[in-house]
């Protein structure tokens, strides 16, 4: 049966028919009356005499968590699929990553389920394959993640908004879909009334999808993308969030820990530090020995006693608030997603460090939790304990206002404090607007500094220009640092891999670091240096040292103020052993699956005998104008099949780091051979992209040697050469 109307080709043809299922959902009060209009609803979209077909994924695009790209209509057929179209730096997006996951643990691809990331950039910065890795390990993200760069697919769809879910059915026919965050009950209601509507027709398979998890290919190391750093003006030490490790450092000056608090799992647990735990937290701030803690995936404020050696929890209830305007006692008000935290004062002269600022980054405010009793400005007397909203209508904007309420914030994520006159005010990293704004700690008034534009609901006025003010240009700065002796505000230019600094006064901003090339270069020199999306950074020596939590290159950066020089913070124990991360031993390298259009190259056999070393050398040319992508180690690996004694003690698998200075394999044969003919099979993989960056892809190849064992001495034996040109 026709469907009434004409259908459009994407997501407009979804919904004359999904609407009124959404309406009908509103009546229903039981969740079998919500299952059953799910169900009628599939039999009528399933009885149309054409399916609203997805696009298949277009050739050439970058995978992330597969063995292999991935086909809707070869791959997928017979699965229920979600496409969760997202861009790494949206908070609604980050804030949909639990329910995909909590979906994920109820049903599994053999039960007929896949979720599949289709990632479509916002910023520049976040089409590069490199950073999209980081956010997938930052974010634990287990599906497939496709990077949809040039946004190909959500055009194709329609898609308008981050976050949006569709479901797919078995045939690659689009079901529903789901915009924004906040919608798991429905995510789950479609989803399971979806697998059971095509299992009862048979049209599931439970067929395995090659999962290769990129998180498991990476080495230990000490630090996993850092999100902020804090200096405690009291004593010689440290703090930094490493936040992929789920855990607080607190470290002397020279990087030895003093204590590390949590990880190296996520968890929400108080208590003694070595049972407590926290869920990818972001800023910390420290006074008297004591650390608050923006624990911002399990949407809490945390306090660390260095004392007592004990974390407390002092506000958020542990799950995603939506309350916009608070005022509750801290652990009785939900909040959500705090980014970053920095101690202040109400303004008394009786009182310091009166108040905790807060970036909400998840509902796009300025929060206050009150550390003693007192009053906000515009605001009545209030009780240590209350948190509560100090600026920001909670609405995604860049809107300046005089009335702090009416303003508008688009995902704060990192605040700075200069109380002194004539500042007064919180400096705030105001990521999705791309600006640094003020905000009055005398009156609440929001005024711009530099970035963005005068559009209010333009979130897309970022670039990499310095300026003054509106004319200069920022790419989601997430870290702001105020040094008051020089009356200049230090700003993360994070998708830039810039730091900036901003004279306050004149609103002029410059570039002080950071070439804005995010591969690794060695460099102790301001101008030569690279950041690869700084997340955080903070004031000290007396505003000699600039300290910089270098998120995507998992380390914490001192950059010296006075000489121009950067130098890295090394992290390591009391017992001068260098901190390898909580991480268990790497495991074996297992031989990835070569892609099935992978040439395989049988040589000619070769003579050998016990003791003797064969060398392979190889010689691979690339095509013109590519280059290996750097940061992805292209490989190679040796397995003999059915003669696995060849092998014993060998070292069966290498990187290869120079296509122009390729690797020698050696291979001595064993002195006691179990048999006197076998085939050694050398895999490559070679992983490369364009000169300027813009396609990467992979190619591998195989070589099959026939060996001949024999009891006679061979000459000098020449090097065997694996050659091949893309």
């Amino acid at each position: 049966m026709a469907a009434p109307g004409a259908r459009g080709p994407g997501l407009s043809g979804l919904l004359p028919a999904q609407t009124p299922l959404e309406y009908a959902l509103l009546d229903a009060v039981t969740q079998q009356e919500k299952g059953d209009l799910v169900y009628q609803y599939l039999q009528k979209v399933d009885g149309w005499e054409q399916d609203l077909a997805v696009p298949e994924f277009p050739e050439g695009l970058e995978w992330l968590n597969t063995e292999e790209p991935i086909s809707v209509y070869r791959d997928l057929c017979g699965k229920v699929v979600v496409l969760d179209f997202f861009t790494y730096c949206c908070i609604n997006c980050i804030h949909l990553l639990p329910d995909l996951h909590a979906l994920e643990q109820t049903y599994s691809d053999q039960d007929g389920l896949l979720v599949v990331g289709v990632h479509s950039a916002k910023f520049p910065n976040e089409k590069v394959l490199e950073n999209i890795k980081s956010a997938v390990l930052r974010y634990n993200i287990t599906h497939p993640v496709v990077n949809d760069a040039d946004a190909s697919l959500w055009q194709e769809l329609e898609v308008s908004c981050w976050p949006t879910l569709v479901i797919l059915g078995p045939r690659g026919n689009m079901l529903f879909s789901l915009i924004g965050e906040g919608h798991k009950d429905k995510l789950f209601l479609y989803t399971s009334i979806a697998l059971k509507y095509y299992k009862d027709r048979g049209q599931i398979r439970d067929k395995k999808i090659g999962i290769r998890l990129y998180k498991d290919t990476l080495p230990p190391s000490p630090l996993l993308f850092p999100g902020k750093v804090a200096v405690d003006g009291a004593s010689n030490r440290l703090v930094i969030a490493d936040t992929g490790h789920h855990r607080i450092l607190v470290v002397w000056k020279n990087g030895q820990i003093q204590h590390s608090i949590g990880g190296p799992n996520p968890g929400r647990k108080d208590g003694i530090f070595s049972e407590s735990s926290f869920n990818s937290p972001q800023g910390v701030a420290m006074v008297d020995n004591i650390i608050y803690v923006a624990d911002t995936e399990n949407h809490l404020i945390r306090k660390i006693d260095l004392n007592a050696e004990k974390v407390s929890t002092v506000a958020g209830v542990g799950i995603q608030g939506t309350d916009k305007e608070g005022g509750a006692e801290g652990e009785q008000q939900p909040i959500s997603s705090p980014w970053d935290v920095v101690v202040g004062t109400l303004g008394s002269k009786d009182q310091r460090d009166d108040v905790l600022w807060i970036a909400m980054a998840g509902t796009h405010q300025i929060w206050a939790l009150l550390l003693a009793s007192g009053k906000l400005p515009k605001k009545n007397e209030l009780k240590k304990g209350a948190c509560l909203r100090f600026a920001g209508s909670g609405n995604e904007e860049n809107r300046n206002n005089a009335y702090p309420h009416k303003a508008g914030f688009a995902q704060p994520s990192g605040l700075s404090l200069a109380s002194e006159d004539p500042w007064s005010c919180l400096f705030v990293a105001d990521s999705e607007s791309s600006t640094v704004r003020t905000v009055s700690l005398k009156d609440g008034a929001v005024k711009h500094l530099v970035g963005g534009e005068r559009d209010p609901m333009n979130l897309f006025a970022f670039g990499d220009v310095d300026g003054i003010g509106i004319n200069a240009k920022l790419q989601h700065p997430l870290g702001v640092a105020w040094d008051k002796k020089k009356n200049l505000l230090y700003v993360a230019d994070s998708y830039n891999h810039k730091i900036k600094v901003v004279d306050p006064k004149t609103k002029n901003c410059t570039t002080l670091a950071g070439t804005g090339d995010m591969n690794t270069v060695i460099s102790s020199s301001f101008t030569e240096s690279t950041f690869n999306e700084p997340g955080g950074l903070c004031i000290g020596e007396n505003g000699r040292l600039l300290y910089v939590a270098d998120t995507n290159n998992h380390q914490i950066k001192i950059m010296d103020l006075e000489t121009k020089t950067i130098s890295m913070l090394p992290i390591f124990r009391p017992d001068n052993a260098v901190v390898d991360g909580p991480f268990p031993e790497e495991k074996p390298k297992t031989v990835p699956k070569l892609p099935k259009s992978a040439p395989s190259i049988r040589l000619s056999p070769v003579a050998a005998c016990p003791g003797q070393t064969l060398e392979f050398k190889l010689s691979l040319d690339l095509p013109s104008g590519t280059k290996l992508t750097e940061g992805v180690p292209s490989c190679w690996f040796l397995t003999a099949e059915g003669n696995e004694w060849l092998l014993q003690g060998q070292i069966p698998s290498g990187d290869i780091e120079n296509i122009s200075n390729q690797p020698t394999i050696l291979l001595p044969i064993p002195g006691d051979c179990l048999s006197l003919e076998a085939v050694i099979s050398i895999s490559v993989f070679l992983y490369y992209c364009s000169e300027d960056s813009s396609a990467c892809m992979m190619k591998g190849i195989l070589f099959r040697q026939p060996l001949q064992i024999t009891d006679t001495q061979p000459g000098c034996t020449a090097p065997v050469e694996l050659r091949y040109v893309f």
